[in-house]
């Protein structure tokens, strides 16, 4: 095979693990004939959008054997039967893939011949900034098989690429829509839970709010009325279904304005400023928001609206709804997302170094804090022009009006560690393979 620098990109049909008969794929490869022989190399990589309409490959090869199907064999199907990961928990079992409008649906294939029908907890998996559903592969396909009867997954893939520079409003929109079209899909489903990464949080934290219904208002136990503000416990659904995990992996909750919340800038005034400045330029109406720059018309910005209940968007109560809310947050090495606002805390209020123990069985969680307890604050009133501290402080306060569940995780000891916003999910597995006991860790506790 001809070395990389005289290789060239051309466009094939041919199937590379990955196919979907409706989009354009690119092919990495030199004069490579359109049907590869066995024993030739193609790319097994994941694919990454590189822009509107258009897909490529990540570099990854791996060896066609005569077994695979290829587009020839007219196994193209809009359906595929995957056992690719060499996972011993897994062995043997296929999971099916099915393109549905805005993503992909997951599920064992066995386990739904056996039940007669679908799992009934669906698994919602929404991306992050310029990604897609191909950064949920490894861990979707995981889900599948260790709990095959247990859940269906669905990877969105309604705000992809540029799509994530639309503002977190209209991404919430998409993904309420797109989520309502699955639950229509999949009739048999009962339960719904979300697994967001990085802005995919903030984006899940909208749409859920969209999503809400509200029905009968549950008082609770008197020996646990301290858990609780004032408003009590509400006992909704998330588009008709009953809500059961929220989960987010080192997603800046509490935006990307103010002090080291962006690791990368090195908490230096000016850059933070010019970043708050500029940050609409790079990324659009989302740049406004993560800042906190889009107040208009007297309106606060709105991350700070979507910690509380609006008019029209029920945020607090949807997130009340929940059984459980889990934020997974980087506690050093991560660039883009900070470790205060990934994890909903003060800086006093984050574990002192000498706290984090690795845990045998999952080596990268160093501290687990299950925040059973809502923490309750005194209401305190927030001039709009204040300092950018005092509207962190008053999302910190809204967020803590329901129990959050948090998980630090340290790459420090990694090889991978200086990509650790990706290796937290596993984004692709050649790159970021040490964050696979996060994900199972995720799984472990995923309540069914």
């Amino acid at each position: 095979m001809r070395s990389l620098s005289r290789l060239s990109v051309v466009p094939t049909t041919e199937f590379l693990g990955n196919f979907d008969p409706c989009r354009p794929r690119m092919l990495v490869a030199g004069s490579m004939p359109r049907t590869a022989k066995p024993g030739v190399a193609i790319p097994g990589g994941h694919r990454i959008r590189c822009g509107r309409g258009m897909t490529c490959m990540k570099l990854g090869f791996r060896l066609w054997s005569p077994q695979e199907p290829t587009r020839e064999s007219g196994k193209a199907d809009s359906v595929r039967w995957k056992s690719r990961f060499k996972d011993p928990m897994g062995k043997g079992k296929k999971v099916a893939v099915e393109n549905v409008r805005g993503g992909e649906d997951l599920w064992d294939a066995a386990a739904v011949a056996e039940q007669g029908s679908y799992p009934e907890h669906l698994v919602i998996m929404v991306n992050g900034l310029v990604g897609s559903a191909e950064d949920w592969r490894f861990a979707a396909e995981q889900f599948v098989k260790k709990l095959p009867d247990k859940v269906i997954v669905h990877r969105s893939e309604c705000n992809t690429s540029r799509l994530t520079f639309d503002g977190v409003d209209l991404m919430g929109e998409r993904l309420a829509e797109e989520v309502r079209s699955v639950v229509k899909q999949r009739g048999g489903v009962q339960k719904i839970s979300f697994v967001a990464h990085s802005l995919g949080g903030l984006v899940a934290r909208y749409a859920i709010g969209r999503l809400y219904e509200p029905s009968t208002r549950v008082e609770p136990p008197a020996d646990a009325k301290d858990q609780f503000d004032e408003e009590g416990s509400l006992d909704g659904r998330i588009a008709g279904l009953e809500p059961m995990n929220f989960i987010t992996f080192a997603s800046p909750h509490l935006g990307s304005r103010g002090h080291k919340q962006i690791p990368f800038l090195c908490g230096l005034p000016f850059l933070e400023r010019r970043a708050s400045e500029t940050a609409h330029l790079i990324v659009g109406r989302t740049g406004k928001h993560l800042f906190l720059t889009d107040s208009a018309d007297g309106r606060p910005p709105l991350l700070l609206r979507m910690v509380d209940d609006c008019d029209d968007i029920k945020f607090r109560s949807a997130l009340r709804s929940f059984k459980r809310r889990v934020a997974y947050a980087n506690a050093n090495y991560d660039h883009i997302v900070g470790w205060r606002t990934s994890s909903i805390r003060r800086q006093h209020e984050l574990p002192k170094h000498h706290l984090l123990v690795e845990d045998d069985k999952y080596p990268h969680v160093v501290f687990v804090d299950k925040g059973n307890v809502v923490i309750k604050h005194n209401k305190v009133l927030v001039d709009r022009e204040a300092q950018k501290y005092d509207l962190e402080e008053e999302m910190i306060r809204g967020l803590t009006q329901v129990p959050w569940e948090r998980v630090d995780v340290s790459f420090q000891k990694s090889r991978q560690r200086y990509v650790a916003h990706n290796t937290i999910q596993v984004k692709s597995y050649w790159l970021n393979s040490d964050g696979a006991d996060v994900v199972f860790h995720m799984i472990d506790n995923f309540l069914i």
